[in-house]
């Protein structure tokens, strides 16, 4: 069995991780623009365009954690439709890691957002605003899905009641990306999925190189965690096998000592 969970891939994605992350500081931060200055700048320079100021930079983090968060979780249903059609523990342990990917990256959305809507908006929460409320409920409802694959019970029952707790994530899903444009909220309406993009071609640039690593970075952690959960499978068959083992041998009958007699007998016409 191969301990490691690293290949030539993920060693490849993981530099270009690295390498993304590098070039998503160097112009989230310092390349980028600001947009414009804020209500509280203004007072300073009254010529100036207001708009959000420096606080734009969370847009390089929290727009693409929210993005690939979304894929994570396409896949995650795309796993458990192969596992209840093929019931193969590849497309298990795909679900599973995709899953626990998007958790992590919406909770930095939600995270992110709050940070981002404070200043913006003057609050971190607002219940009546539907795509927060829908991004709060795809987040508990990955985090149901997660619980379910610590249940204890068997492996392939578990792992079918988690693929059809899956599929809920598929429309969780497109609801909430679609909050924006179904309901009025606080969120601006869709801004990069237009043809014309409306936003400063190098903020535009910016966000693209975020896209791309988180993608990388999703895609890197996806690999290292899909092998994670396959070892702990095998380390889970190898407990079970050396506890049946032990059972057999409790309940095999024990073979009585051999004694000084055992396998004597007498000789035809022999006396005593």
């Amino acid at each position: 069995m191969n301990a490691t969970t690293a290949s030539k891939a993920t060693r490849v994605l993981g530099a270009l991780a690295l390498l993304g992350l590098g070039l998503l500081l160097l112009y989230g931060l310092v390349l980028s623009p600001a947009d414009g200055v804020s209500v509280s700048q203004a007072a300073e320079d009254p010529r100036a365009r207001i708009g959000q100021g420096e606080i734009v930079r969370i847009m390089y983090v929290h727009v693409p954690t929210a993005i690939i968060a979304f894929l994570a979780f396409f896949v995650a249903v795309a796993g458990s439709i192969g596992y209840l059609v093929r019931r193969s523990e590849w497309w298990d342990l795909l679900a599973h890691a995709s899953a626990e990917l998007g958790a992590v990256l919406i909770f930095a959305t939600l995270v992110t957002g709050a940070l981002w809507g404070e200043p913006t908006w003057g609050t971190y929460w607002e219940w009546q605003d539907a795509r927060l409320t829908t991004t709060a409920i795809l987040f508990f409802l990955v985090l149901g899905y997660l619980a379910v694959r610590r249940l204890p019970m068997d492996r392939e029952r578990r792992s079918r009641i988690a693929a059809v707790v899956g599929l809920l994530l598929a429309p969780a899903t497109v609801v909430c990306h679609y909050a924006t444009t179904w309901w009025r909220t606080l969120h601006q309406g869709p801004t990069i999925s237009r043809l014309d993009p409306q936003i400063d071609g190098l903020m535009l640039f910016s966000l693209m190189v975020g896209m791309a690593t988180f993608l990388v970075l999703y895609a890197w952690l996806l690999l290292h965690r899909f092998r994670v959960l396959w070892l702990e499978n095998r380390v889970e068959d190898m407990g079970l096998d050396a506890a049946l083992a032990e059972r057999r041998a409790e309940a095999t009958p024990p073979v009585p000592p051999a004694s000084a007699d055992a396998g004597w007998a007498p000789t035809p016409g022999a006396t005593s």
